[in-house]
């Protein structure tokens, strides 16, 4: 009986720790990430979105949220909801993705996001990324400040 229970908690112990790994796995910001790799990360997940746990590509986007856009975003619970309603919900596990520089400064850059859906319809986003200039761990981190709302671009067939 208590090698069963000690199998037990072994069995237990090893999905917890498991669970907390997965987690870490998410990347986080640091300054050597350039604007097109923050962007990059965040689609990424956002097309393999629970791949490493439920919502992790919503959370790796997060990751990647600059504080300010946050404020408006609200905490991630709201962030998840507002993916997954219609305004951003064909992000979620899309086919494919395209990123293109259309401006950018010193602090900021500005990208033109295309993605196929899991529908197969283009859809195309303003995707900006500027340098958190505050003190702190996200000093000198490029992070997203805005997202447009997509535009639909029409079928790939």
């Amino acid at each position: 009986m208590l090698k069963k229970l000690h199998l037990t908690f072994s069995v237990v112990l090893i999905f917890l720790l498991n669970i907390s790994s997965l987690k870490a796995e998410l990347k986080t910001p640091n300054n050597s990430i350039l604007p097109a790799e923050v962007i990059k990360i965040q689609l990424v997940g956002l097309m393999n979105n629970d791949e490493k746990f439920k919502d992790s590509g919503i959370e790796q986007t997060w990751n990647f949220a600059h504080p300010e856009n946050k404020k408006f975003t609200g905490p991630l619970p709201h962030f998840k909801m507002m993916i997954k309603g219609r305004s951003y919900q064909m992000l979620l596990d899309h086919l494919s993705h395209t990123i293109t520089k259309i401006g950018n400064g010193d602090k900021w850059a500005q990208f033109e996001v295309i993605i196929l859906d899991k529908e197969k319809i283009y859809h195309k986003f303003n995707w900006q990324v500027e340098k958190y200039t505050d003190e702190g761990p996200l000093k000198d981190c490029w992070l997203t400040t805005m997202v447009s709302s997509p535009i639909p671009l029409g079928s790939s067939i």
